[in-house]
């Protein structure tokens, strides 16, 4: 059964992680999302890119120089070091846990002091098939606000909610700086009101109404 549209939002993404504790700290100290992002034990086996960058997007440079440097501080990996862009200014890092985070913003230049606030947070999953996945999260309730056929989709989203986007994986792969080459758990499970279930792709979610 479909979930119409308003109803289905990501409210947090759940990283699954081999020490909790130290993966909690890391991210309290490194971005500060609070319950958007959450954490929980296992052993699951993972080698190589997990198919997934979570991004957060925010308003200038500044910013993105601050949330790097409190990352990298905790523990993080630099992948991409942060420059300028023709779409802006971004960075890479690596948390300890091996997931992948994208701080980026539009802007080039600075239009006042660095703050630690987050615009958008956006989970862009690298998939085998766009179209195909595009297809399945539409009929599970979500409403695409950008589509590039093939290359990229991006869902509607409410305004304190996470914004889900789809890839493919090596393009994915590419935006992470990494080789798109990876096997096992991709250890990241979406809580969220879509419903609960595991997309194409092996993404597992669960209903947070529940």
């Amino acid at each position: 059964m479909n979930i119409i549209a308003d109803q289905a939002t990501v409210e947090s993404v759940i990283l699954e992680v081999g020490d909790p504790a130290a993966a909690r700290a890391f991210y309290d100290a490194a971005f500060g999302l609070g319950d958007k992002v959450r954490v929980r034990a296992t052993d699951a086996p993972t080698t190589g890119f997990r198919g997934f960058v979570l991004s957060l997007v925010v308003s200038q440079p500044s910013t993105v120089d601050s949330l790097v440097g409190t990352a990298v501080s905790a523990g993080a990996t630099t992948l991409k070091p942060a420059k300028k862009s023709f779409w802006g200014y971004s960075a890479v890092v690596q948390a300890p846990d091996g997931a992948v985070w994208k701080i980026a913003t539009s802007e080039k230049k600075d239009t006042g002091p660095a703050t630690r606030e987050v615009d958008n947070f956006v989970v862009l999953l690298g998939v085998d098939n766009v179209k195909a996945t595009k297809q399945f999260y539409v009929e599970h309730g979500l409403t695409v606000a950008k589509s590039f056929g093939s290359k990229y989709v991006e869902f509607a989203s409410a305004p304190s909610s996470i914004t889900l986007a789809l890839y493919g994986r090596r393009a994915a792969a590419k935006e992470a700086g990494l080789s798109p080459e990876g096997t096992g758990s991709h250890r990241l499970v979406f809580g969220g009101t879509v419903g609960s279930f595991t997309d194409p792709d092996g993404y597992a979610w669960e209903d947070v109404r529940s």
